[in-house]
């Protein structure tokens, strides 16, 4: 790199909690960093499961070079041992720290397009010599470019969620069902939203985590003693079968609160408030007389009709405005490759993964990385620390510590719920998008009336 680009900013994508981390820790090694936000405010996705507790508490939450920043605006965290929920996150640290950074940070700019200025991933010639061109989208809707010495994309998975079909295809007529899915966890505090899901019936397609909480916020609705939880019923649909690692680490779990997940879920289906079908594989989904749903296994099994479809069947990651870089991904979990046999869900937890950094992260194209969530490509489950980690050994690395980026300054907690011989010990291997591909969880105990958070785990 020449002297003409290291005065260059490095571009994070993405004011989520790992890429306002990568930008707090160029801040401390006396790097610029641009973060690229594509929405109004920052943690934009993070907002959208507001309703959501994380199964870490606020301890594990809270990046260390972030604290340092925000300590003199007099900021304090959080109760280490209490649980955030999505809104806490958004609210109470990472849009201070996005304030922090001030200008540092950009809203409603929507990346489009990384290249190597004046270079297509074809060309050769002095390519690690010139600057990235990353082309972004301004809320307005006009073009924009900025040229960076490197480039951390944080921008997550959120926006692409996995669909129903059991072949990672959407299913036959899942399009023109859309009215009646939903990818999300519903927010069953909403009012408008919990009378789409009162009284009616519901089917969950999804195993990991997600599902576990969509399960049990169902659960709770129908257990109200209240007449719109009355016939209140879900559909818990398994692309593989119950055996007794199905529901997770319970408490064996280090981290309690997502122990509790599939405990939560398991007493959904003990308590009768949701069926377990197991072995589907959703190929279509059809529409009877009244427009209910009806959902078409590859088997030729069709299910009782349903009102409503909550898809949870994890996230990957959009690839698309990175298409001139060179990068080494895995061809099955669109991971970084070092990264992919770390984090393979067939034989790894989220706590036997062990910490990693910037040599697990590089590219071919050098100084672009992935981090979060969207460096775990397909595999599901993953924690804050984790990303908190990646991008402290990657702005160590872009300030010339080598030692620094080496070294491991991160333990994990260990659990066999998120896969391994925990979860995915079923004599066909699960695939990758049979689980849920999230940081975010189900409820140990809720409570849904109008303004009242739900209780559950998180990252």
């Amino acid at each position: 790199m020449n002297a003409s680009t290291e005065v260059l900013p490095v571009v994070v994508i993405g004011a989520g909690p790992v890429g306002l981390a990568a930008a707090a820790r160029l801040v401390e090694r006396n790097i610029e960093p641009l973060v690229l936000e594509a929405g109004p405010a920052a943690a934009t996705a993070v907002r959208a499961w507001s309703h959501v507790r994380l199964f870490s508490p606020w301890g594990e939450v809270v990046d260390p070079a972030a604290e340092k920043l925000l300590a003199p605006t007099g900021w304090v965290r959080p109760e280490p041992a209490a649980y955030p929920s999505g809104a806490d996150w958004a609210g109470l640290y990472l849009q201070p720290l996005a304030d922090v950074l001030g200008a540092r940070v950009r809203y409603d700019a929507t990346v489009t397009g990384v290249s190597r200025a004046g270079r297509d991933r074809i060309v050769d010639a002095d390519r690690e010599s010139r600057p990235f061109l990353v082309r972004y989208e301004s809320g307005d809707g006009r073009e924009q470019r900025v040229l960076a010495r490197a480039v951390i994309d944080a921008s997550g998975t959120w926006s692409t969620p996995g669909p129903a079909g059991g072949s990672g295809l959407p299913a036959l007529g899942e399009k023109a069902a859309r009215d009646r899915i939903s990818y999300r966890v519903p927010d069953l505090n909403d009012p408008a939203v919990r009378a789409r899901y009162a009284g009616k019936r519901t089917a969950v397609i999804g195993s990991g985590a997600s599902a576990f909480t969509a399960l049990a916020y169902l659960a709770d609705l129908a257990g109200l003693a209240k007449e719109e939880g009355a016939g209140t019923h879900a559909v818990w649909i398994l692309r593989r079968g119950i055996s007794g690692s199905t529901f997770g680490g319970g408490e064996a779990d280090q981290l309690p609160a997502r122990g509790a997940l599939g405990l939560a879920a398991k007493a959904a289906v003990d308590g009768g408030y949701a069926d377990a079908v197991t072995g589907f594989r959703t190929d279509a989904i059809e529409r009877d007389g009244d427009g209910r749903v009806l959902l078409v296994g590859d088997d030729g099994r069709r299910l009782d009709p349903v009102d409503e479809v909550i898809v949870l069947t994890g996230f990957r990651p959009d690839l698309s405005f990175l298409d001139e870089l060179r990068l080494g991904l895995d061809a099955r979990l669109q991971a970084p490759t070092a990264l992919a046999p770390l984090i393979d869900p067939n034989r790894h937890s989220c706590g036997t993964v062990y910490p990693h950094g910037v040599n697990e992260l590089s590219h071919p194209e050098k100084d672009v990385y992935l981090v979060g969530m969207k460096s775990y490509g397909r595999a599901p489950t993953f924690l804050a620390m984790t990303g908190y980690e990646q991008v402290r050994s990657i702005a160590a690395h872009l300030a010339g510590d080598q030692e620094a980026a080496e070294r491991v300054e991160l333990t994990l907690p260990e659990t066999g719920v998120c896969g391994g011989a925990g979860l995915f010990d079923q004599p066909e291997p699960a695939p990758a998008q049979d689980t849920d591909g999230g940081c975010c969880a189900a409820p140990t105990t809720l409570s849904l009336g109008v303004g009242a958070p739900a209780r559950s785990g998180g990252c």
